[in-house]
């Protein structure tokens, strides 16, 4: 019987010979991850458009904050249409996938409609998609080195900037991303 791992509330660090280009040189924020599969944000990827841009485009009125300037983050290839909201503290929304006690994803329009109102939650990121595999896809490209793994840091996703979230995470593990081999050995 195969031991199951749990990587929720985990940073996944794409190995330098990841050629997907979904992922190549990506950090992801491992939402949920049970032995139905796994779902999680890229966190480090912003697109060409940022919140004000996105309340236009959702016909949502917004009051302009600071918030409205932050970018809007491609969370994977899975339902790119769809906007998702990592955040803290976790609130009470609609749809809410509780990360553990601080971190929440959600899905529902009435985060957004609180940012656009009153600029809260203040600590998040919105993306378009999200990352997802299916049951033990994820374990498999594990077993293939396709992927770091550490226990995630919500520093990293809301206080530094998203060009220096990678290394931060690398930095847990005390690596240095550019120091990092193509190839995993095995002892």
């Amino acid at each position: 019987m195969t031991q199951s791992i749990d990587l929720t509330d985990h940073f996944l660090i794409a190995m330098p010979a990841m050629e997907d280009p979904y992922f190549s040189k990506s950090l992801i924020y491992i939402a949920e991850h049970n032995d139905q599969g796994a779902l999680g944000i890229i966190v480090n990827r912003p697109i060409d458009m940022n919140l004000a841009t996105l309340f236009e485009k959702i016909d949502m009125p917004f009051e302009p904050t600071a918030l409205t300037s932050l970018p809007v983050f491609f969370g994977g290839p899975v339902q790119t249409d769809r906007g998702f909201v990592l955040h803290r503290p976790i609130g009470d929304w609609q749809s809410t996938l509780a990360v553990n006690q601080s971190v929440g994803l959600t899905s529902s329009r009435d985060v957004l409609q609180a940012v656009a109102r009153v600029g809260q939650p203040r600590e998040m990121m919105v993306t378009l998609g999200y990352s997802g595999w299916g049951a033990g896809q994820l374990e498999n490209e594990l077993a293939q080195n396709a992927w770091l793994t550490v226990p995630a840091d919500p520093h990293i996703i809301f206080e530094i900037p998203y060009g220096d979230r990678l290394p931060s995470a690398m930095g847990i593990l005390g690596i240095d991303f550019t120091h990092l081999a193509d190839q995993a050995g095995h002892a």
